[in-house]
């Protein structure tokens, strides 16, 4: 992916360039914030709720999942009668795709996005934004990188991760999940109502 030049100065924003990108020499990132929460690893969410859940078509999500844009990390499908299941990320990075492709980001500069939030561990992402000026899409960690960015007249349209992922959080609570193990039907999951539930049960 190609870089505008200013995004590898040292403390400012970075270009992804497809790959798990490190803060360039002299970065400093913001103090941490607190991890949003996520489900368990065993939980899955079917084709429709991932869709109802990010905002995006079925034809879309089928899309992407056979061109290897997003696909599903918890099951794929394996012929026909088989069902796709999504975990709580990949419906974030759904929703993040979506919100990109409407502001005409390259798919090239998307693939790069992915991979990235992919590999980035849960607290990065909750102080992370994904910015673009069209180009390319850079990863801002601290309020100083957006400023830097907007001043130098590049970022043009904005994701914060951490907004997305609650946003995520609140449409899948009153949507199904499915237990990957059993293929038990969660009614309305929320990921912080079974937390509380768990802690009420030790107390």
């Amino acid at each position: 992916m190609r870089s505008t030049g200013s995004g590898t100065a040292a403390g400012g924003p970075f270009p992804l360039h497809g790959g798990a990108a490190a803060p360039a020499p002299g970065h400093t990132a913001a103090a941490p914030a607190e991890a949003p929460r996520e489900p368990s690893e065993g939980i899955g969410y079917r084709g429709p709720t991932a869709c109802a859940a990010a905002g995006i078509t079925y034809r879309q999500l089928d899309y992407w999942a056979r061109t290897g844009l997003v696909e599903p990390s918890v099951r794929p499908a394996y012929g026909s009668g088989t069902q796709r299941l999504y975990s709580f990320r990949d419906v974030v990075v759904l929703k993040i795709v979506k919100r990109f492709l409407d502001t005409g980001v390259s798919l090239q500069n998307i693939r790069a996005a992915v991979q990235h939030l992919r590999a980035r561990e849960r607290a990065d992402l909750a102080q992370m934004t994904l910015m673009s000026d069209g180009a390319t899409v850079y990863e801002c960690s601290s309020p100083d990188d957006v400023v830097s960015l907007l001043q130098g007249g590049q970022g043009i349209f904005g994701i914060a991760v951490g907004v997305v992922w609650r946003d995520v959080e609140n449409a899948l609570s009153q949507l199904h999940g499915e237990r990957v193990e059993t293929g038990e039907t969660l009614i309305g999951h929320n990921p912080a109502d079974e937390l509380a539930r768990r802690r009420n049960r030790a107390v």
